[in-house]
């Protein structure tokens, strides 16, 4: 069994605390929709210009859990509500 793990940095305008978790709602709501992760923001809660989100899939082929976080990278880039300033992946071989 291999974890993946992606902690996603990212950044954007927002005039309060209720104005972002419009924005990272909107964003963990698309991603788990698309992809079969498990989503939620893990740092920076009381930021209101920016979050960290942590993203985890598991499976038994890395090759497809790295195409698969890559592509969720992407989605979210795509998304063009907000600017990815860090992403780090992991993987756990367990």
């Amino acid at each position: 069994m291999i974890v993946a793990s992606l902690e996603m940095t990212i950044t954007f305008y927002a005039e309060s605390l209720k104005d972002k978790r419009s924005i990272v709602k909107r964003v963990l709501a698309r991603t788990r929709s698309a992809f079969n992760v498990s989503a939620a923001e893990v740092e920076e809660l009381d930021n209101p210009n920016g979050a960290v989100l942590g993203f985890v899939s598991v499976g038994n082929d890395r090759r497809y859990l790295e195409g698969q976080l890559q592509a969720l990278d992407l989605f979210v880039e795509r998304l063009e509500l907000c600017e990815i300033v860090d992403s780090v992946k992991e993987f756990t071989i367990m």
